[in-house]
């Protein structure tokens, strides 16, 4: 599975300023039936470790701040 290296590119972005994974929030991570969101201990905020998304979406709905954005390309919607 190749790393999602460069997380401006990657397909789910969080929005660090939303993001309450740092009071122990996970659901976006544990939505994921791919597995590639993580939690940034060190940030305190999930990212996207893998770049495998199948643009299901539940990380973007389940989210409890609105802080996850799947951005679906274009010719997928």
């Amino acid at each position: 599975m190749p790393y999602a290296l460069n997380r401006v590119t990657v397909p789910v972005t969080v929005d660090a300023d939303k993001c309450i994974a740092d009071k122990g929030c996970t659901v976006c991570v544990d939505v994921c039936p791919l597995d590639v969101l993580a939690i940034d201990l060190t940030k305190g905020t999930a990212y996207m470790k893998f770049d495998e998304c199948w643009y299901c979406m539940p990380c973007e709905k389940d989210c409890p701040t609105g802080a996850v954005n799947v951005d679906i390309p274009y010719l997928l919607r």
